[in-house]
């Protein structure tokens, strides 16, 4: 980038970037790749017109990524290979949430905007206020980062579960929704059409159970051997999912599985509503810090059975639970209500 001249950076702009509304304004003021790779956010709203804090984000995104790219890292990061089409199509239809498409894309949010989302960004930007789309989303975007955002890699992964009821993590919603037909509950599959119900949540999200999916499903309470026939189901996938998971850790001496919920998304407060008020490094990615209450040993012990609550840990797990970071966006409700509206 630092050696573009000013007729790249304008195509970079319209090509890459979909953003050929800022080219004239681009055109009058940045004449050089040196110049762009400089830019701060004040300079972008003031001098390049750019209004949207969205369009602002993703453009210091790719210009950061530009940056570390040439100080060192020697390429951009996988996520520069998510265009906004790939993200408001194929990703929200694979984690089964396509009805917020139109927003998505009017943001022209991208894999690297989808790394720094948080709730308060999914709320206040993009209108969803559901708490279980936000939590569906936020594990949808985990998964992307426990595989770099290599996209290859988990199309290869979901390419070889696609016909076995393996490695449920990377599931689609379609292959979610493919696997209750296969388990016989074929009358209820349709309802898991745009609720956010992926393999991601299932396997992840501690207060997803049975009781969650037989919601989520329609199944009505009085179904007690239909609800029971899903609780068996469910143990043998998720339990098989955990298992390997713990193996997986310690084959490689890494010790007790990471906890997938994004720190830096679920727990973090809302930035503050200055104009400027985000800080540059706000936009870099934290990493994954390992969740209280979530070990193998907790995880092992969830509770599958049908029972009133939605709470997926038994009462004895809950009570060694530390309360959840103020700000995260699973505080603050006991049960998640799962709807495809």
């Amino acid at each position: 980038m630092s050696q573009w001249r000013a007729g790249t950076v304008q195509a970079w702009l319209e090509v890459v970037m979909a953003m050929p509304m800022y080219i004239r304004t681009c055109s009058e003021n940045v004449k050089s790749g040196k110049v762009l790779l400089g830019l701060t956010d004040e300079d972008l709203e003031l001098g390049l017109g750019v209004s949207s804090v969205m369009h602002r984000r993703k453009l210091r995104l790719a210009i950061e990524d530009y940056r570390d790219a040439e100080n060192g890292r020697g390429r951009l990061s996988k996520a520069a290979d998510m265009d906004h089409h790939w993200v408001a199509k194929a990703w929200l239809s694979d984690v089964g949430l396509p009805q917020y498409s139109q927003a998505f894309h009017n943001h022209l949010v991208d894999g690297r905007m989808l790394n720094s989302l948080t709730t308060h960004d999914l709320e206040r930007h993009l209108s969803i206020n559901k708490k279980f789309h936000q939590v569906s989303l936020l594990l949808g975007i985990e998964l992307l980062h426990l595989l770099n955002f290599d996209k290859e890699a988990l199309q290869a992964r979901r390419i070889q579960c696609e016909h076995q009821n393996v490695d449920p993590l990377v599931w689609t919603s379609h292959r979610v929704i493919k696997w209750i037909r296969d388990i016989d509950l074929k009358e209820f599959a349709e309802n898991l059409l745009n609720s956010g119900v992926h393999g991601a949540v299932m396997v992840l999200d501690p207060t997803f159970n049975t009781d969650t999916m037989a919601t989520a499903m329609g199944i009505p309470n009085s179904k007690h051997m239909v609800r029971r026939h899903l609780v068996e189901e469910m143990k043998t996938l998720i339990g098989s999912a955990w298992s390997d998971d713990k193996q997986d850790c310690e084959h490689q001496s890494l010790g007790t599985p990471p906890t997938f919920l994004r720190q830096n998304s679920l727990n973090r407060p809302p930035s503050s509503t200055g104009r400027h008020a985000e800080d540059e490094d706000s936009l870099r990615r934290r990493a994954v810090k390992p969740l209280t209450g979530f070990s193998p040993k907790t995880r092992s012990g969830r509770d599958m059975s049908c029972h009133s609550s939605y709470s997926s840990l038994p009462q004895e797990v809950r009570d060694q639970t530390p309360p959840r970071t103020e700000g995260s966006s699973l505080c603050g409700y006991n049960s998640i209500e799962v709807t495809n509206v």
